[in-house]
């Protein structure tokens, strides 16, 4: 048998007898590499190890090591769930089981819903069939003998249906378990070592409320054991942490069915801490050159036809008519985004190339039809606020723009304190514009990020319709990863509104539009910021900074004169005079995770001081009002309310020193 060469990912070459498989050109290499093998790439596609290789083709051998192994290893997870219901419910018909971020699920349909009890036999049956390191085997069919395959299997048949006449229809199969399915998988069972199911959930089929409600048992698989308890450990602190929990419990928002699902209500408190970020961030925009606009929620629905979201984005819009009068109907739609007020401005005067850059920021809140079953509290809402801006410019500014963005993120990021990584999505699918442009517009955030020197993955086909973008992924305290800014280069909105500018060259050129959110959904960012800190924010954030806690019912005039006073100078401040002991007092505030209890009693009201007490640190002692200011905003980053640097007119702030 005549022998082939196939590349490898160090750019080396290996000989092979023709015939051979991954799994070959891994025993070639070596019995330590062909044993930890899970999964090969030949040419860019992931395959099975027993897929063959051809002469000339480019081989690579992924281990565990890999995250692409870690999918494939939860995708063949869910096949041995598929088993394992198979076997203990012998009628169920069986719909699809993808692996998901940390996990996997699968879809049955089954005569009852399952229980607890279920998930305990269907755990205990998939141990079995992992011991019986079963391996999986790939077959292919047409689709004639594919249909009388799954005979039975409605799901599966109206799959097959979908697939196109010639092509060929790949099934996998372990022990008595065949599905219908592209792989790859993992070579045997036994390498699902260490795994568990987690919940059991409703989910209509193909996510349209008009089919069957299946029942979707979601599981999670990793590679140790270790692994999976650290994962179990973080889910833990993650509900601990649920920012749905902790908004209930702290008074930050609600939401209530007969407003409308996942349309968030801001209580005082979640209002103020809003509003905090945004002052924040309204301030450095400001300083950075941009200028605020405010525009309209809804528009009609011709500027949506022009910006192309009426083709391209119709099914994530609300529209509505209204009636002008005289039998003339006017179609509007609700914005999702604020794009189109800001070109309407930029269009409201003659522009010069000498006005460019136009930096444009807006709080401004838009609405998107969110599928009931994936809005998730303030993490995925139907109404939301985005700090979003535009950025009208001439093509030779946008790397410079874009940089100039970047910055402002690591800005924000640095200041509570999160790690960050950035991702280059390009063009979808469904897309505008011609192919030039878009190569342009790629090339331009590639280029400002290289020379940034911030290192980024490409995401493939994951751009917006109108143009490509870096998304900016944020790390929270427990680890989790969380997308937020977002930066896009457009070419079209300006083509599809006609806007120009005049050069210097006294010509007319189209701008190019950028797009840019920071904190990008502000529910979704505070309900970050709420998990990430467990609800105690930090004290410029907290939405009450001090409670002032009196001894006794004769010290509650001395705590509202300091609290009076600490509010003139900025302070966010509470007086619990409630007829209940100084302890009680206490645990109620350190239970709303409030910064600061400030304890005044006989001598504090003779001094002029309060008693400090800090919820993590305990009691600081007594301490001048002065120095308790200073306090409250040594690490703030939003402006002072008073002068800075504690003494005023040369000696140290007292009660006295405050205004009336």
């Amino acid at each position: 048998m005549p022998d082939i060469q196939v590349k490898l990912p160090d750019g080396s070459t290996k000989v092979v007898p023709e015939g051979s498989t991954v799994r070959d050109v891994a025993s070639s290499i070596g019995p330590r590499l062909a044993a930890a093998a899970v999964v090969g790439r030949v040419e860019g596609a992931l395959v099975d190890l027993d897929a063959p290789v051809r002469d000339g083709q480019a081989v690579e051998i992924l281990t565990e090591s890999s995250p692409v192994s870690l999918d494939v290893l939860r995708h063949s997870a869910a096949h041995v769930m598929a088993e394992a219901v198979k076997d203990l419910f012998p009628t169920a018909r069986f719909a699809i089981g993808p692996a998901v971020e940390d996990g996997f699920y699968y879809d049955f349909d089954v005569e009852r819903p399952f229980t607890p009890e279920d998930l305990t036999a269907i755990e205990t049956r998939m141990r079995e069939i992992a011991a019986e390191e079963l391996p999986f085997r790939r077959g292919e069919l047409d689709r004639l003998e594919a249909l009388d395959a799954f005979e039975g299997q409605p799901y599966k048949q109206e799959l097959i249906s979908e697939l196109p006449p010639a092509e060929a229809i790949s099934i996998y199969t372990q022990g008595g378990f065949t599905d219908l399915c592209r792989g790859p998988h993992i070579p045997d069972t036994g390498r699902l070592r260490a795994f568990a199911l987690m919940k059991v959930a409703g989910a209509y089929w193909r996510g349209d409320s008009s089919r069957p409600m299946l029942q979707r048992i979601y599981g999670t698989a990793w590679w140790s054991q270790k692994d999976l308890d650290a994962y179990l450990t973080r889910l833990e602190e993650a509900e601990k942490r649920d920012h749905r929990k902790l908004g209930r419990e702290l008074d930050l928002f609600s939401f209530n069915e007969a407003a409308g699902a996942a349309l968030p209500l801001y209580h005082q408190k979640g209002a103020r801490v809003l509003r905090l970020l945004q002052e924040w961030e309204r301030a450095e925009l400001y300083r950075r050159g941009y200028e605020e606009l405010i525009t309209p929620h809804i528009y009609k629905a011709d500027t949506w036809r022009i910006s192309g979201h009426y083709d391209n984005y119709r099914e994530n819009m609300y529209f509505f008519t209204i009636d002008e009068g005289e039998g003339r109907v006017t179609e509007y739609g609700i914005k999702p985004m604020n794009c189109p007020g800001h070109i309407f401005v930029y269009k409201s005067a003659v522009r010069s190339y000498r006005d460019l850059p136009l930096r444009w920021f807006e709080f401004g809140t838009v609405y998107r039809h969110e599928l009931s079953g994936v809005v998730h509290g303030l993490m995925r809402a139907r109404g939301f606020t985005q700090d979003d801006a535009h950025i009208f410019c001439t093509p030779e500014q946008v790397v410079p723009e874009v940089q100039a963005m970047l910055d402002i993120v690591d800005w924000a990021m640095g200041t509570f304190g999160f790690e960050y990584t950035a991702e280059v999505s390009t063009r979808p699918e469904k897309s505008m514009g011609t192919d030039e442009q878009w190569e342009i517009a790629t090339a331009n955030l590639f280029q400002a990020l290289d020379e940034r020197g911030l290192p980024y993955e490409v995401n493939p086909g994951d751009g917006a319709f109108y143009g490509p973008k870096i998304d900016i992924k944020l790390k929270d305290a427990i680890g989790r990863t969380w997308q937020c800014a977002t930066i896009q280069v457009d070419f079209q909105n300006p083509q599809r509104f006609e806007m120009t500018y005049r050069t210097a060259e006294n010509t007319e050129a189209q701008p190019v539009m950028l797009h840019r959110t920071i904190l990008g959904s502000m529910e979704r960012f505070f309900g970050i910021l709420i998990e990430h800190y467990a609800g105690a924010f930090p004290t410029w954030l907290a939405p009450v900074q001090a409670v002032l806690v009196p001894i006794a019912e004769r010290h509650n005039g001395y705590a509202r004169e300091v609290a009076g006073k600490l509010a003139s100078f900025g302070v966010r401040v509470e007086v619990d005079d409630a007829n209940e002991p100084m302890r009680a007092k206490i645990a109620k505030a350190q239970a709303a995770k409030v910064p600061y209890m400030l304890v005044v009693g006989d001598k504090e009201a003779s001094d002029g001081t309060v008693g400090v007490r800090e919820r993590s640190q305990g009691d600081l002692g007594p301490m001048e009002l002065g120095a308790f200011l200073e306090r409250v905003y040594e690490r703030s980053p939003l402006p002072r309310a008073y002068p800075p640097a504690g003494p005023l007119g040369g000696h140290p702030v007292e009660l006295t020193d405050f205004p009336e």
